[in-house]
């Protein structure tokens, strides 16, 4: 298990522990690349559609995917500059390169204003409407980094809404109708998601979620109602979405409803992940949770022959 993983986990004595060496410069690390795996949501609007093999289509969701890394990589930067002190007493986020002083303050906020630039340059050369949801997310990442990030409720609304806007950002882009299903499953989805985050970051640093406004307003049954309720209410509207498909799909089999097996089965096999407080980076269980992964996979397979067929 890597040490820094054991520390998360309480395994270990944090005090004990070094960081394992990087050969990812610093500079590239503090970008959060990692957590890069976030922005593929870029691609949930082109798939429902079911138009995502089709080139412009496809070209605007891989340039969604551009313009989102380098606006969450300017986020990034730019919170670990102001949560530099917090960060130093956090088990596992001590060991980012900023607060583990790899990379200067200056340097990140110079490299933080290139990302945010070259970012706002993809995304208006793509769409205008591309750019403004760009212009959005960042504006509203900011605001919750200044203001309303030890606000309760509130920054769960805004940080499952930077997990939003990555979802519309892909059919933006080229202009592809949203429907009323995709809006309610991204929007339930993305709550689930982040009520689940907090939920195991509250597990994982115990006594020690005192010293983190955002945590010490919240007790671990009220973030297990609302990601249990999210997760009923995604799995519930994804439903309804399958049903209202009117085709059969390839070789006549309902593959719409049959993409709801795999569809709650995922859902239920994070939620354990969640509730064993696990899923303080949601990335890491995306990327090492072997169930997950293949029922993903499942799960793609079926939606794309349910949409392309």
């Amino acid at each position: 298990m890597d040490e820094v993983e054991a520390v998360s986990r309480g395994t270990v004595d944090e005090s004990t522990v070094t960081p394992r060496r990087s050969r990812i410069p610093a500079v590239i690390r503090a970008l959060r690349p990692k957590q890069w795996v976030k922005n593929v949501l870029v691609f949930a609007a082109p798939l429902a559609s079911g138009r995502l093999l089709e080139w412009p289509i496809l070209r605007g969701a891989l340039l969604s995917l551009l313009a989102f890394i380098l606006v969450s990589a300017f986020v990034y930067l730019v919170n670990d500059t102001r949560d530099l002190a917090e960060d130093r007493q956090h088990p596992t986020k001590r060991f980012r390169p900023i607060a583990a002083g790899e990379v200067s303050i200056p340097v990140a906020l110079v490299l933080a204003a290139v990302c945010l630039a070259a970012s706002l340059a993809v995304a208006f050369a793509t769409s205008v409407a591309l750019g403004v949801v760009v212009v959005v997310y960042a504006t509203l990442q900011l605001t919750y980094s200044v203001w309303f990030k030890h606000r309760p409720v509130v920054d769960l609304a805004l940080v499952a809404l930077g997990f939003l806007l990555r979802a519309l950002a892909g059919g933006v882009a080229s202009a592809i109708p949203l429907s009323q299903w995709f809006l309610l499953v991204a929007s339930f989805g993305s709550l689930f998601m982040v009520a689940g985050k907090r939920y195991s970051e509250l597990v994982q640093l115990g006594s020690s979620a005192g010293t983190r406004p955002s945590l010490a307003s919240y007790s671990p049954d009220y973030l297990r109602f609302v990601w249990a309720a999210s997760a009923t209410l995604v799995i519930t509207f994804y439903g309804l979405w399958a049903f209202d498909q009117r085709g059969q799909g390839l070789w006549t089999a309902p593959w719409p409803a049959i993409s709801i097996a795999p569809f709650t089965l995922a859902i239920l096999s994070y939620a354990r992940d969640i509730d064993r407080g696990e899923a303080g980076e949601p990335e890491n269980v995306v990327l090492h949770d072997p169930m997950l992964l293949a029922l993903g996979v499942v799960w793609l397979v079926s939606v794309s022959l349910a949409v392309l067929s």
